[in-house]
């Protein structure tokens, strides 16, 4: 079964189109690299699943489940269990990394009580190596950039998401924890969990094998292949694919 299916999706923000015709499917489990030059639309991609209010979807259907996503709120979403990483997570002051995945949890699980949540944290404190000072600093406030993607690894292993959107997970991170964060992504990943990882470097995904990796160009996918696709692009670059675009 088709955990998302995305056919034929326009998108665009303040009236210029980003996203033009990009179709899409990526069955339960599998993990899913998108590839591309900058500001060829990975991101906005990523947003518009997740229904970010300034990305306006203009054409096109986005199946979740094979039920309609687009009718959702960005809120329903995340209580559907999908779940975005952002490339620049925001710095919350005052509300601890223990709180803010708290509540998290309780909203898409409101009858669990206080000792189900901090067992499920603990387990997953354990299971990334995260030590329990981390867990009372205020959200991204004062951290590193690893800090950032590892707070949001542990939000990714707690509420275990059926569709996780990672958005340029991998951005200003440096070899070691670029590690230590795809290490992570991989302890929490099941059969039940499908990923779209969005990456301009095929780096993280010698540590995230991908099922299947495509390329995106102005607003479409014009190409998809296995990993192999990615070790090529990182020895060729874009060029000639998109000159095979043009060409085709």
């Amino acid at each position: 079964m088709n955990q998302l299916e995305i056919k034929d999706l326009h998108v665009n923000i303040e009236g210029k189109e980003i996203l033009n015709g990009v179709s899409l499917q990526i069955k339960r489990g599998e993990v899913h690299a998108l590839m591309g030059p900058n500001g060829s639309g990975k991101s906005t991609l990523s947003f518009s699943i997740m229904g970010h209010p300034s990305y306006k979807v203009t054409k096109g259907n986005v199946l979740y489940e094979g039920k309609d996503l687009l009718d959702k709120t960005v809120d329903e979403r995340a209580r559907e269990k999908i779940f975005l990483a952002f490339q620049y997570p925001s710095s919350v002051t005052g509300v601890s990394v223990s709180n803010f995945i708290r509540a998290a949890y309780l909203a898409q699980n409101p009858g669990a009580s206080f000792h189900d949540f901090a067992k499920i944290l603990k387990e997953n404190m354990e299971l990334l190596h995260i030590d329990q000072s981390f867990m009372q600093r205020y959200l991204n406030d004062g951290f590193s950039g690893g800090e950032k993607k590892k707070a949001e690894i542990l939000q990714l292993a707690v509420l275990k998401p059926k569709l996780a959107l990672l958005d340029e997970t991998d951005s200003g991170l440096d070899i070691d924890s670029l590690r230590v964060v795809a290490e992570g992504v991989n302890a929490v990943k099941n059969q039940n969990m499908s990923i779209l990882l969005v990456t301009h470097y095929q780096r993280i995904l010698n540590y995230i094998r991908p099922d299947v990796v495509h390329v995106m160009y102005k607003g479409k996918i014009i190409t998809s292949g296995g990993s192999e696709l990615a070790e090529k692009l990182e020895k060729e670059g874009y060029e000639n694919i998109i000159k095979a675009y043009h060409e085709g």
